[in-house]
């Protein structure tokens, strides 16, 4: 699973809610031929990106390239089920990646764009938020 090597504190505060932009400069398709992007934003934990990586993987019969184009460097941290409110913030639960709307999460290259648009389609019903299929221009 994807995680940093190393960050400079041990828990992160929250970002603010007020920051809702659409992506500008990771809309385009950089190193592959068709893709998959957001369509709202979100926080996509690093265990769903994975699963999204492999059954596309499996889709793609290992004979096209994918790039991941968003990575988790943000910590999230959770209080246990059924605790009391108060004592400090939680412990570090998992990695996440904030994406934003139009931002590119996946890149497949060296595949029929059929079958690339059916895997996207796979790998979209993994991820917590919307997304699409786009191609190059």
């Amino acid at each position: 699973m994807l995680s940093p090597k190393r960050t400079k504190f041990r828990k992160f505060q929250r970002k603010s809610h007020a920051q809702k932009a659409i992506c500008v400069s990771k809309k385009d398709l950089i190193f592959g031929t068709s893709g998959l992007k957001a369509l709202q934003f979100g926080r996509i934990p690093a265990r769903c990106l994975e699963a999204a990586r492999r059954v596309m993987i499996r889709h793609f019969k290992r004979n096209a390239r994918i790039w991941l184009r968003v990575f988790p460097h943000l910590g999230v941290s959770t209080k246990p089920a059924e605790v009391r409110m108060g004592k400090g913030k939680g412990p570090h639960a998992y990695w996440a990646a904030c994406v934003r709307p139009g931002q590119v999460i996946f890149e497949f290259g060296g595949i029929d764009p059929q079958i690339a648009k059916e895997a996207a389609r796979l790998g979209g019903t993994k991820l917590p938020v919307k997304t699409q299929f786009i191609l190059e221009k």
